[in-house]
């Protein structure tokens, strides 16, 4: 038997015997979804190649889950998922199975995403992280040419959100100021994208560097028999500065 047919012969016999298996539901399921996306994110950034493959398949099991219960249901089963991909695939890539060029298989294909949509914002799901779906609602809108040319105009635009937030701040209105930040935000998104960067993975990584400083923080912190909530804001922050040098030494 192929390491495939093994795998959905024990997803059956899991759903079968065990009770956890046995209780899940796509919407119970859809927390480890997420968890088990982002930790492969977290491998592919790490480079490390077997956490990568660790990860690949636990978001395949995710995939066989989901087709095992909808095939319980009488739905499809994970075949039809693959059918349904194969297809996908050769569709979406005249070029390559047909006799179209790159260029035109590109635009035939926007043409096609615009025309089977009420609206060329459709598809974009509401649960994705909101940097992310902030920078594909803003894609799907420059397809109809609702975009900024140049990465000056979105820093202007930032520098008019900017003042609007500190106006709202200055009125203590709390919806006007949720209103005014999340302009703010958004417009940093367009920035990021025009100059062809992903604004969650800019996040993402910020993150990082701020919990690895952060903790550099808490180990010096220690080393000089102290702990950071008893010392100064100065004090700290020659700390957040020693610990900026071993990420960027020219930032100290």
């Amino acid at each position: 038997m192929d390491p495939f047919h093994r795998l959905l012969g024990i997803m059956e016999e899991l759903r079968l015997k065990c009770p956890w298996d046995r209780s899940q539901t796509h919407q119970s399921l859809k927390k480890y979804l997420l968890e088990e996306t982002y930790e492969l994110l977290e491998a592919i950034e790490l480079e490390e190649e077997e956490k990568l493959k660790e990860e690949l398949g636990d978001l395949l099991l995710q995939v066989v889950f989901h087709s095992q219960i909808a095939k319980e249901r009488g739905l499809f089963d994970v075949w039809d998922v693959i059918k349904a991909l194969n297809q996908k695939l050769v569709d979406r890539h005249p070029h390559v199975f047909g006799d179209q060029n790159p260029e035109e298989a590109l635009r035939d294909w926007e043409n096609r995403k615009l025309k089977d949509r009420g609206s060329v914002l459709d598809g974009v799901p509401k649960s994705m992280p909101a940097l992310m779906r902030s920078q594909k609602l803003q894609d799907r809108a420059s397809l109809v040419g609702f975009d900024f040319e140049r990465p000056e105009q979105v820093l202007e635009k930032i520098e008019e959100e900017l003042s609007e937030l500190k106006e709202a701040i200055a009125t203590g209105h709390r919806r006007h100021i949720e209103h005014e930040l999340g302009d703010l935000l958004t417009a940093v998104v367009e920035l990021g994208r025009l100059l062809g960067l992903e604004a969650e993975l800019c996040l993402q990584k910020a993150n990082d560097r701020f919990e690895r400083r952060f903790r550099h923080m808490e180990r010096r912190a220690k080393e000089l028999g102290k702990e950071l909530k008893d010392m100064s804001l100065q004090e700290m922050e020659e700390l957040w500065l020693e610990a900026k040098s071993f990420d960027y030494p020219e930032e100290a």
